[in-house]
């Protein structure tokens, strides 16, 4: 408070009370930690929303000295960015620096293609590997027209019966086909739905090549054997 004084005294006459910076970091530093409510009730020269204020701006000021690089020439890239492009590179090996950048854009990690490769080149790895085999995601992309996926999933019903349903969906028209429900999915059962479903699906001059499932014991061989018997290719994850 005697600081304010001095101030005060400094600019009496002047009109509206001005603070110079040294000023306003001293009664920033000096008042932020009293309550909002504390401020409001003591006599300032100032609102106490602008105290408040000058206590943010003076922290920003700190952390933009204290963040200024003191190095000379380009800075370096943050040291997680350069740990997330070397452990996206090395979990995927066949990843070349342009799909690795595009990875991080999806992260929403802005850094550029060349500095990607910048950081790849001093690791030792090389930037422009290529892939050399399919993800689930080019396969998908790829084979969309062909693709069939099955799946249980459990209902309830009215009465408390728990049921489980069976269900496939054509990747090329997002069409669903629920191929029945049942308390006990027997491996008969199981078997019996795939042999509708490729009735169907013939019907249907639907030229399904796979089936991709689960590992759910639920599926059996017969299964598998009997959409093999139609063309259908029984892809597991």
């Amino acid at each position: 408070m005697r600081h304010q004084i001095m101030v005060l005294e400094r600019q009496l006459g002047k009109g509206w009370v001005r603070f110079a910076p040294s000023d306003r970091a001293f009664l920033a530093a000096l008042l932020h930690r009293l309550p909002t409510d504390v401020l409001r009730g003591v006599r300032l020269p100032v609102r106490p929303d602008t105290v408040l204020r000058w206590h943010r701006d003076l922290l920003a000021r700190r952390h933009a000295a204290a963040s200024r690089s003191k190095r000379s020439g380009r800075p370096r890239t943050v040291h997680s960015v350069r740990a997330l492009v070397l452990r996206l590179a090395r979990e995927n090996p066949g990843w070349g620096y342009r799909r690795l950048h595009g990875e991080l854009l999806v992260l929403d990690v802005k850094v550029a293609a060349s500095t990607v490769w910048e950081i790849l080149q001093e690791a030792g790895i090389d930037p422009a590997s290529e892939r050399s085999s399919s993800t689930w995601t080019d396969f998908l992309r790829s084979q969309a027209d062909a693709l069939l996926a099955c799946d249980f999933f459990e209902t309830v019903t009215l009465s408390g019966a728990r049921m489980y349903v069976l269900a496939v969906i054509e990747h090329a028209n997002r069409r669903i086909r629920v191929l029945g429900a049942t308390a006990h999915p027997t491996s008969s059962w199981v078997a019996q739905a795939a042999k509708n479903l490729t009735m169907d699906l013939e019907d249907a001059g639907c030229r399904a090549r796979y089936m991709i499932r689960d590992r759910d014991g639920k599926f059996s061989d017969l299964f598998d054997a009997i959409l093999a018997h139609a063309g259908i290719e029984v892809v597991t994850k």
